[in-house]
C-alpha cells in the first residue's frame, strides 16, 4: 500500500501522563519511518492543545502513540470515535480494559486463562494477611500505569508499606500480585498474527523503566530459546488473550514461564512502546518486516477495518 492511500496521518504522542518522555520517543521514530515511506505524515504533541488542537489538523487518520493514561486507557479512542477520525489499536473498552490491570486479570481469569493471583491494596489492607494470601516476594504496582512506572519487588514486610505508598503516588487504586520466579517472555501482535515471541533478561533480575528504556546491559533473546512447541504454546496463549480483552490492530502481551513451564499473563499493552529500545520493531524485525514497513503495515490494519 503506498503512502497516498493513507490520506492525511497525524501522529499523537506526548501529552500529559507520566510516559511523556517515552512517548515522544515513540512518536517521533513512528513519524520518521511513515515520512521514510511517503506517507503524508505529521507528528502532533496531545500536550499542546489537546483534541480541539487535533481536529485542527484534520486527520485522515490518527496513529496513537501516546502512552499511558489519556491515550492508552480508552479516552482519546473515545473522542476519536466521537469526531469520526480513524485511529490505530484497540477501540475504546479494549484500550478502557487493557489499561487497567486488575479488570484485564478478571477477564483473563473468567475465560480460564492462567494469572498470577492478584487483589487491590488499600490503606485498610491488613499488610500480614496480604503476605499470607500471596507470598513473598511479591509485586506492588499502580492498576493504571505502564513502563513499570511506580513497581517495586517486595521481598519483607516491612518493604510492603513503601512499596504501597510510591505505587500510590501514581493511582488511586495499588494492586499487589503474586510473584512467579521464571523467565520473562514478550508475544507482540500484528493484526491476527503473533510475531516471534522475545525473551527478556535483564542482569539485575527486573524488567523496570530503566531496563526497559535507559539500560544498555538488558538482553532481549530472538530466538526466545523455547522449543518450537513451547513457543506455539506461548503464541496460542497470547493471541487468546489479546482477543479476550477485545483488542485488535496491534500490540504486545506479557508472560512469565515458571520453573514448571507453566506460562502465566502479566499484562496487555494496546499501545507499545516503538523507541529503539521497544520489543515490537525487534519482534517483527526477527520476522523480517522492517520498522518502515511495520508501521504502515499498522495504518494498513486500519484502512481493512474502516
Amino acid at each position: 500500500m503506498q503512502g497516498r492511500d493513507f490520506g492525511r496521518v497525524v501522529v499523537v504522542f506526548g501529552g500529559h501522563s507520566a510516559e511523556r518522555e517515552v512517548s515522544l520517543n515513540s512518536g517521533a521514530a513512528v513519524l520518521a519511518g511513515l515520512q521514510r515511506s511517503g506517507v503524508d505524515a505529521i507528528g502532533y504533541d496531545f500536550a499542546e492543545d489537546g483534541m480541539a488542537g487535533l481536529e485542527a489538523l484534520k486527520p485522515d487518520i490518527v496513529f496513537i502513540a501516546l502512552h499511558g493514561r489519556g491515550g492508552e486507557d480508552g479516552c482519546l479512542q473515545g473522542a476519536l470515535e466521537l469526531a469520526g477520525i480513524p485511529y490505530t489499536g484497540s477501540g475504546v473498552m479494549a484500550s478502557a480494559l487493557g489499561m487497567d490491570k486488575l479488570r484485564t486479570k478478571a477477564l483473563w481469569q473468567a475465560a480460564g486463562l492462567p494469572t498470577p493471583e492478584s487483589i487491590e491494596m488499600t490503606a485498610a489492607t491488613d499488610r500480614a494477611e496480604l503476605i499470607e494470601r500471596l507470598g513473598l516476594p511479591m509485586i506492588i504496582k499502580p492498576v493504571h500505569e505502564g513502563s513499570t512506572i511506580g513497581i517495586t519487588i517486595v521481598r519483607h514486610l516491612d518493604e510492603l508499606e513503601k512499596a504501597w505508598q510510591d505505587a500510590a503516588k501514581y493511582d488511586a487504586r495499588v494492586m499487589a500480585e503474586r510473584f512467579v520466579v521464571g523467565s520473562e517472555f514478550t508475544l507482540s501482535v500484528l493484526g491476527d498474527s503473533a510475531l516471534p515471541a522475545i525473551k527478556v533478561e535483564v542482569p539485575n533480575g527486573f524488567y523496570d523503566y530503566e531496563a526497559k528504556y535507559l539500560s544498555n546491559d538488558t538482553l532481549y533473546h530472538l530466538p526466545c530459546g523455547l522449543e518450537p512447541e513451547q513457543e506455539a504454546q506461548l503464541a496460542e496463549l497470547s493471541l487468546s488473550a489479546f482477543a479476550a480483552v477485545g483488542c485488535s490492530g496491534w500490540g504486545r502481551v506479557d508472560v512469565m514461564r515458571d520453573a514448571e513451564g507453566r506460562f502465566w499473563l502479566l499484562e496487555v499493552n494496546t499501545v507499545p512502546g516503538m523507541t529503539d529500545h521497544s520489543l515490537v520493531p525487534q519482534a517483527a524485525a526477527h520476522a523480517g518486516i522492517d520498522f518502515d514497513e511495520l508501521v504502515v503495515r499498522i495504518l494498513a490494519d486500519v484502512k481493512e477495518r474502516n
